[in-house]
């Protein structure tokens, strides 16, 4: 756990350095981490990660579905059918529009042989291939799930870069955030703990401020 009162302390520094904007900023949250072979699986990450207060913006969820179709409709962002799905992958520039436009993909997963075959070629290199919805699963509450999530990646470079909210939101709420990422990542990470260099947290225009991990 990071000590809140240092946490708050930190946060109204970097509020300082971004005042004046007209656009919402977002906080943006680096780790930089040390003694990590990146050629090894065991390094690298690719989740998708429900922040506790979500990253305070609006993410698109559209749900690849069936027999569920209109039980998620107007609770998904979208529903491509089953019967959509079978002609998606003919029309490569739409269905790269569809994932630029789309945070998160769900699916039931009896037609996931069909998503890997029809939408695999375009998501999967985007790292946002469907996630499973179990048979008689609350469908509600995955997608919620998911509109509160951000992906995690951790690639070719020792470094994480998430969004953990926007200047809207609460300081406290901002602390509770970064809290929950640096947890995840001290389970997720080989050496964990251990293997924090540096973090750092901003916003968008303003200067970045360190994060004391002990």
């Amino acid at each position: 756990m990071l000590d809140k009162n240092t946490m708050l302390e930190v946060l109204k520094k970097a509020r300082e350095s971004a005042k004046g904007k007209k656009f919402v900023q977002s906080w943006d949250l680096s780790v930089s981490l040390k003694e990590m072979d990146m050629k090894k699986p065991e390094s690298k990450i690719s989740e998708d990660f429900m922040l506790p207060n979500g990253p305070g913006k609006d993410l698109t969820v559209a749900v690849i579905a069936d027999t569920i179709a209109q039980k998620v409709a107007g609770i998904a962002d979208s529903v491509i059918t089953k019967d959509q799905l079978a002609t998606m992958g003919q029309n490569k520039k739409a269905l790269k529009k569809i994932a630029s436009d789309t945070d998160f993909f769900l699916s039931e997963i009896s037609l996931m042989p069909l998503v890997g075959k029809q939408l695999g070629p375009v998501l999967a290199p985007r790292g946002k291939m469907p996630k499973p919805i179990p048979p008689n699963a609350d469908a509600k509450a995955i997608i919620d799930k998911a509109k509160k999530s951000v992906r995690i990646k951790l690639k070719d470079s020792p470094v994480v870069n998430v969004i953990i909210g926007n200047e809207k939101m609460e300081d406290a709420k901002i602390v509770e955030n970064i809290d929950a990422v640096i947890e995840f990542l001290e389970r997720k990470l080989p050496k964990g703990r251990d293997n924090l260099k540096n973090v750092t947290v901003k916003l968008t225009m303003g200067k970045p401020e360190k994060i004391k991990v002990q």
